[in-house]
Order: structure tokens, then sequence, then C-alpha cells
């Protein structure tokens, strides 16, 4: 392409969820809302497990890693969409734009990994209890958090960088909510054959790779939970696994029928309502899907409660004290009174 036949695009505009104005507020409260939640919930789990001693354990270690994924990875796409919701024209900068596509990248295959680690994890609790500490030891939680920080990392960097040798014209509307790679691909005036190639080699990768550790840790899991003769014992980690697994099916199905399937299948509409779902609604639920339902977490969150009545009730008894020294001296002073009385 010759150089005077383009113009080299500044500034992208973000078409958003709907174009109908009269969706816009609805859409920002609703939105706002499950970002509060997001936010609230996540970094109360990170909190949590931070102060208290007896969540200081590898399960709860990756689920302090996830739920930082999960906080930072909502951060990067939630505010931006909410002022655009606010805005007349949603505009981002080509700096802006690329920057929030890298680190959306990171902690989106951070998160693919994170999940194939706990599910990795769950598999030597359930599986070989005796050799879990020795298995999943600090040092061994840290270098597997390292290597799926490291995948995020290179992800996003061979993505990213392809994206920044493509050259963008007069067309500059992205028909999405954030800047994301197949609409940008669709935007591009040059050649995207690289970057198509490196998207479904990578996508096959973080996608196929943990989805098949999650898969076999819980046919392990499984395997091992139907020798336990107690049904109650049974009953009760059954449930955590289906909510486990109905997270990561929720997860890697809508990035699988984002990233995945054929143009020609699904429409840009299509895309944009299924990458809600673990850009935003997964960030959201997590926290409670993994803590809320979790009866360590649970006896965590009811030490500061017991605390606080501990103290309300030593509060009332020097209420009592005083009121009762209070009483004693008054009716001291009235009894030398009437003493003085009498002898006068």
């Amino acid at each position: 392409m010759e150089k005077g036949n383009y113009s080299l695009v500044t500034e992208f505009i973000l078409i958003g969820l709907t174009d109908q104005p009269e969706l816009q507020m609805q859409f920002f409260f609703f939105f706002l809302g499950i970002y509060i939640i997001t936010v609230v919930g996540n970094l109360g789990v990170i909190i949590l497990i931070r102060l208290s001693s007896n969540l200081h354990t590898p399960m709860y270690y990756f689920l302090c890693s996830l739920s930082f994924i999960d906080l930072s990875q909502s951060t990067v796409i939630t505010p931006k969409m909410l002022v655009n919701f606010l805005s007349k024209k949603s505009t981002i900068s080509y700096l802006d734009c690329m920057t929030q596509f890298y680190f959306f990248t990171f902690f989106v295959i951070s998160e693919c990994q994170m999940l194939a680690v706990m599910a990795y994890d769950r598999y030597v609790a359930i599986c070989h209890p005796l050799l879990y500490s020795l298995m999943m030891s600090h040092q061994v939680c840290s270098l597997l958090v390292s290597g799926v920080y490291t995948l995020g990392l290179v992800g996003a960097t061979a993505h990213t960088g392809c994206l920044l040798k493509l050259l963008f014209c007069k067309n500059n509307a992205i028909n999405h909510y954030f800047c994301d790679l197949l609409p940008l691909l669709e935007l591009s005036c040059s050649s995207t054959y690289v970057n198509e190639v490196v998207l479904l080699s990578l996508c096959t990768f973080n996608i196929l790779f943990p989805t098949l550790t999650i898969i076999c840790s819980y046919v392990f899991i499984i395997a091992s939970i139907l020798k336990i003769q107690s049904t109650g014992g049974r009953s009760k980690v059954f449930n955590t696994c289906s909510s486990h697994t109905a997270a990561v099916g929720v997860f890697f199905g809508s990035g699988v029928f984002m990233y995945l399937q054929p143009s020609s299948v699904s429409s840009m509409d299509q895309r944009k309502v299924s990458s809600v779902f673990y850009t935003i609604v997964v960030p959201m639920l997590n926290p409670l899907i993994y803590s809320v339902r979790n009866k360590d977490v649970k006896i965590a969150l009811k030490k500061p409660m017991r605390r606080r009545m501990l103290s309300k009730a030593e509060l009332a008894k020097w209420k009592r004290r005083f009121k009762n020294s209070l009483k004693k001296i008054v009716l001291s002073k009235l009894e030398w009174n009437r003493w003085r009385l009498m002898t006068s």
C-alpha cells in the first residue's frame, strides 16, 4: 500500500455493548454494581487470607493469587467501560488501547493457568494427602505461581508485539466495549496472517492445556471420592467440585466461543455477550464460589465478629462497674450528711 493512500489512526472509538442511548444509564448502574461486588469480594478475600493464620495453606495461597488476577482484570476493563456509558463519544487513544489489551491478555492467560494449578492442588490434597506437604511445599507453590505469571507475560507480549506491527487506516470504530484482539484485527488494513497463527497457537495452548489438566485432576478426584464410605464426605467434596467446574465451564466456554470459533459462525455482537462472562461476571463469582461456601473461610470471618461481640460485652461490663461505683459514692455521701446532721 502506498503511503498517500491512507492515514494512520491515533485513536479508536469503542462502540460498546449497545448503541441505544436509553439503555446506557441502566447498563452503567448494572455494571457499576457488579464492579463494586467484584472489588469488595476479591479484596476481602485477599485481606482475609493475609490476616488469618489458619488460611496460610497452598489452597488459599492460590486463591489469593486468583483474587488478585480477577480484581486486576476487572479493573483493566470495567472503569473505562463505565466512563464510556456516560460519555457521548467513547474514544480511547492508540497507546491506551494497546496498554489495555496488553494487561487484559496478561491477566486472562494467567487466570486460565491459575485455574489449572488450583485443580492440581486439589488433586494432590485428595489423592495424595500423606505427600501433600512435600508435593505442595512453599517453594513448589511459588514456582507454580511464577510459572502462571510467566506464561501470562509471554502470551501478552507475543500478542501485543504482533498487534503493534499492524497498520490501522481510516476505520477506527471498534465493535466492542474494550480493546480486544479480534475486533482490532478486523480493523487492520494490513495482513493479519501472523496474528491469526499466533492467536490460534497460544489460545489452543492456554485453553486446551489447562482444560486437560482440570479434567484429569477431577477424574482422579472423583475416583478417590467413590472409594470413600461416608456419604456426607462424598456429597461435600462433590458440591465443591461442581461449583469449581461450573466456574471453569463458564470461563473456558466463553473463551472458546470468543476466540476459537470461525467468524462466519458467530457475529461480533454474540462474541461481545460471551466476553462479558469471562471479563466481568466470572471475576465477581469467583469469591462467592471459592470462599463463601468454604468452611475455613467462614470460621475466619466469624473470628472478628466474635471479637467485636466480646469487646461489646466487656464494655457493658465496665459500664455496670462504673454505675455500681457511682452508686456507692452517692450512698456514702448521703450517709456522711446524715451522720453530720445527727452529731450537730
